[in-house]
């Protein structure tokens, strides 16, 4: 790698790099200390291609959510399986890697902007600002899909595709047309735990010993010639495990089986 190599958009790679390990070991007693993060499907993110590849999460914190899905990443393009001890996987990260964010976020302060030059895709949202939502919303600006589109064809691409860290909110459209548009391979992923360890930006850790959790799934399987807008923000819903039918009336069985892993998520040290 040249010392001024540079991504397409304009990042020079030996600075990410660097960016990447400090901010890497600086964070990871974070998820493998004072707290536990409890990792599924480590060995799916090892068989998938090096480019247009779009991860869509559920969202808790501004920042840990996707700083953890950096460290879980590269740990399993590093042979580990379901873990990231031995925090070394960084040494050569995968550069490659972005994740969508809002302008206004990545904005506020010197800490966001340094995390924005390691592979954050600022995008204006339509539909809230300065943490409220608007009841007029703004037009799409074209440049924020094209930025989206130049890291598909470059690499990996992190969303969180409701836009908000508050839970069952709808997931916007926009990320449906993304995917019929661009034809990525979709990957699932869920979280949990994040919103208890953390504050809202995930900067400042609120409690320690809580068992956290991420399970990535199986890539979506999406008839891209007959798939509409509807259907994949569906899809996409149950996939994050934030459709609204999942709010009804849950079995007791089911709510006894949630307790018990809720009080696995207390360690004790």
């Amino acid at each position: 790698m040249g010392l001024f190599k540079r991504n397409p958009f304009g990042h020079i790679l030996f600075l990410k790099t660097w960016l990447i390990r400090i901010a890497g070991f600086l964070t990871h007693r974070r998820y493998h200390h004072f707290n536990q993060l409890q990792i599924e499907g480590s060995e799916i993110i090892r068989s998938l291609p090096d480019k247009n590849v779009l991860f869509i999460s559920n969202h808790q914190t501004y920042f840990a959510d996707v700083v953890a899905m950096f460290h879980v990443f590269n740990a399993a393009l590093k042979g580990r399986e379901n873990n990231i001890k031995n925090v070394m996987y960084l040494w050569k990260p995968k550069l490659n890697m972005y994740y969508v964010a809002a302008k206004e976020t990545m904005q506020e302060g010197f800490l966001p902007r340094i995390f924005a030059y390691a592979g954050a895709i600022t995008v204006e949202r339509t539909w809230r600002a300065k943490g409220k939502d608007v009841t007029e919303k703004k037009e799409v600006n074209p440049n924020d899909t094209e930025n989206i589109k130049i890291a598909l064809e470059d690499g990996w691409v992190i969303t969180f595709p409701q836009g908000t860290t508050r839970s069952f909110k709808p997931v916007r459209k926009g990320t449906a047309h993304i995917i019929l548009q661009h034809k990525p391979v979709v990957v699932p992923i869920v979280i949990d735990g994040f919103r208890r360890s953390f504050d809202r930006k995930g900067l400042m850790i609120k409690k320690k010993g809580i068992l956290q959790s991420m399970v990535i799934k199986e890539p979506l399987k999406i008839d891209y010639e007959t798939a509409t807008v509807d259907e994949v923000v569906e899809m996409i819903e149950f996939a994050i495990e934030q459709h609204p039918s999942l709010l009804k009336v849950i079995p007791a069985e089911v709510l006894e089986e949630k307790r018990k892993e809720d009080e696995q998520r207390h360690w004790s040290y």
